[in-house]
């Protein structure tokens, strides 16, 4: 049988569950199969080994030569069944890549059961009163994030219900969580999920950026012995890759996201090096992800040239790059800009809409804003409206993050909930004024100022950037766009006006003391530079934003850094990584990155033998009270301040002269957060 058969017989199958491009459909329905498929799958099942394979769902790809067989245990029992077992095989070249989900925590998991199965069978009506249970909770309002067990069930949870043997129960004792912290919540639990440490750097990026949450195909382009790909499926992340030595037989599958990890720096051919790149970016829907070694002659040095490498101690080809020449590499072979995103990684957009969200998201401020309880203010409430609240609470809690965490109101399909709100209220415009009556509108007005600076800061970068202009919008930018601005020119202009002040020394200056001044938080050396932590970038001026946007852009995320410098008159920032900054009271620096925004170019300082790490003092002074051990850092902030013999005008002795001097004048030593007597 050939594809086009195989096509044409999956197309006139009446039963299973049918998605855009696939099939799926349980075994006591394979009589509804026609013959002649049927016939040639289990011949096909009994060739390649799989006779005596446990599965019960069988899925057809529309457009692949392939099924899979998919074993749910539960299938009956469970109302939304694990998987267990996915086996995929290419029925062209008889091929079958196997994945076990029997240990995962977070595994994929199967809804609408009744469409499975023939409507005759005996469970049918059971599975529909099932799905209808989650369609009238709301469950199925968004199902691009409900494919994995965590995900279902915080949903589950945010909706204000519990599952008890199988049905949905509203949960009267639960205190609703606003849409947006339960997102938040859902993304840090699924990074648990994945140990982080043991993925790839540029597989770490994207599970950094939310890229693995089931909306997203994956392949990973030169996989090598498949490690990445492993510990994905362990944790219900469908991915796929393909390996010229380890992996040379697997189909090379046109993905949303294909990652070349580390690839483009081990091929010694030039002509090859560039070919590979192209290919992988063929194979690409959205993005491609290129990640290679840096380094320069202090490296290179210690091994023999070979082309415009070196040849290794272990006999291996090596081409070391730096920033800024990956950069310009990829950009010459593929004729598009690339993103950065770390030290040797880039992001190559294929998709200009994707493109476009992941730089806005990039810069919008991730403000906390303050929950306040609607009995703080009774006297605000008619009657009327506090009845209408307290029924409705979640609701209503929903839509205000929306509104604020947009800086206007959402569009009908920007809230999960609209229809809801319109049925109760009329239309957003009267639920925000339900909500402003009551909370004020400070906080609204606010919200709307960091969105309007979030935005110039985008297009600022991106006049920077030089990036070719878009032929299509998000229709969220467009929306923004048309409130904040009116128009696009007009937001161009203002960006530019912006850019360009960015220029001004003085500018920076007085931006550097305002902040200062405003905040006290961080470090300010007059007139010449400004230290915070990473978490305030986007408290700051929109005008320091562009300064550190403009000198990170080579660089890519700061997401490693602890501490950003602004240098005021030498046109530079820093970023500085430190041991356990959080857990330590007086954490040693262990990296100093400086970045010059005028040459955009990038100077690395790891702090060891040739440079010794550095102990940042008074570090209560780069915090705040959300931070860990805040209260013990700021008595021990002053602890040390009291005494005389100690100057921290500068950057203080060094770790080892600190404790010379504690023993030998106070006859104290640091203990953890202490100073204790000896």
């Amino acid at each position: 049988m050939d594809f086009a058969e195989y096509k044409k017989l999956v197309g006139q199958l009446k039963v299973g569950k049918k998605l855009p491009d696939s099939i799926y459909l349980h075994e006591s329905a394979m009589a509804v199969v026609p013959h002649d498929l049927h016939a040639y799958l289990f011949r096909t099942i009994e060739k390649i080994g799989l006779a005596s394979t446990s599965w019960n769902i069988i899925k057809f790809f529309k457009n692949d030569f392939k099924i899979s067989l998919l074993y749910y245990p539960a299938f009956f029992v469970d109302s939304y069944p694990a998987l267990h077992a996915s086996h995929t095989i290419d029925l062209e070249k008889s091929t079958v890549r196997s994945s076990s989900y029997e240990k995962s925590e977070n595994p994929p998991i199967l809804h609408r059961k009744e469409t499975l199965i023939e409507s005759t069978h005996p469970s049918a009506p059971v599975f529909q009163g099932i799905t209808e249970e989650g369609e009238n909770a709301g469950l199925y309002e968004n199902t691009r994030t409900i494919g994995f067990k965590k995900s279902w069930e915080l949903l589950i949870n945010k909706k204000g219900y519990v599952l008890v043997d199988g049905h949905l129960h509203k949960n009267k004792d639960q205190t609703p969580t606003p849409v947006h912290a339960v997102h938040s919540q859902e993304i840090a639990r699924h990074r648990t999920a994945i140990d982080r440490n043991k993925l790839s750097t540029p597989m770490q990026s994207l599970l950094r950026h939310n890229y693995f949450e089931g909306q997203y195909t994956i392949f990973d382009y030169g996989c090598g012995k498949g490690d990445d790909l492993a510990i994905l499926r362990e944790n219900g992340v469908e991915a796929s890759g393909w390996d010229p030595v380890y992996n040379p037989d697997e189909p090379k599958n046109p993905s949303d996201i294909v990652n070349l990890g580390f690839v483009v720096n081990v091929i010694e051919n030039l002509k090859e090096r560039k070919e590979t790149l192209q290919q992988a970016y063929k194979h690409t829907k959205k993005i491609l992800v290129v990640s290679a070694m840096l380094g320069g002659d202090s490296i290179t040095s210690q091994f023999k040239e070979y082309g415009d490498g070196v040849v290794t101690s272990r006999n291996t080809f090596q081409k070391y790059y730096t920033q800024n020449e990956l950069k310009n590499y990829i950009a010459d072979s593929l004729n598009q800009d690339p993103v950065a995103v770390g030290p040797g990684l880039f992001y190559v957009f294929k998709d200009e809409i994707e493109e476009q969200n992941f730089l806005v998201q990039r810069q919008a401020s991730k403000k906390t804003w303050i929950r306040l309880s609607y009995s703080d203010h009774p006297e605000k409430l008619k009657i009327k409206q506090r009845s209408l609240l307290e029924r409705h609470r979640e609701l209503f809690d929903d839509f205000w993050n929306s509104c604020l965490y947009l800086g206007r109101l959402p569009a009908n399909t920007e809230f999960e909930f609209s229809e809801r709100i319109r049925a109760i209220c009329g239309s957003h415009t009267r639920a925000l004024d339900v909500l402003t009556a009551f909370y004020g509108d400070e906080a609204f007005r606010q919200a709307e100022q960091v969105r309007l600076d979030d935005l110039l800061v985008y297009f600022a970068l991106g006049l920077f950037g030089q990036r070719k202009p878009y032929v299509h919008m998000p229709d969220g930018l467009k929306r923004d766009i048309k409130l904040f601005f009116g128009n696009y020119t007009d937001v161009v202009n203002q960006a530019k006006n912006l850019l360009f002040s960015v220029g001004r020394q003085e500018n920076i200056h007085e931006a550097c003391k305002e902040f200062y001044n405003k905040t006290q938080m961080g470090r300010m050396d007059e007139g010449h530079s400004l230290t915070i932590h990473r978490d305030y970038l986007n408290d700051l001026p929109a005008i320091l934003r562009v300064y550190i946007g403009c000198a990170t852009q080579l660089y890519g995320d700061i997401e490693n850094a602890d501490l950003i410098k602004v240098h005021i008159r030498s046109g530079k920032v820093s970023l500085m990584r430190h041991d356990d900054f959080e857990g330590k009271p007086l954490p040693l620096l262990l990296e100093r990155i400086k970045i010059k925004l005028r040459e955009q170019s990038i100077d690395f300082f790891e702090y060891s033998e040739k440079f010794r790490p550095h102990p940042l003092y008074l570090k209560s002074s780069y915090i705040d009270s959300d931070f860990q051990n805040y209260k013990k850092q700021l008595n021990f902030d002053k602890q040390l301040n009291n005494f005389a013999w100690l100057d921290l005008s500068g950057f203080g002795p060094t770790f080892e002269e600190l404790q010379k001097n504690l023993f030998e004048i106070e006859k104290i030593q640091i203990r953890d957060y202490n100073l204790e007597s000896v």
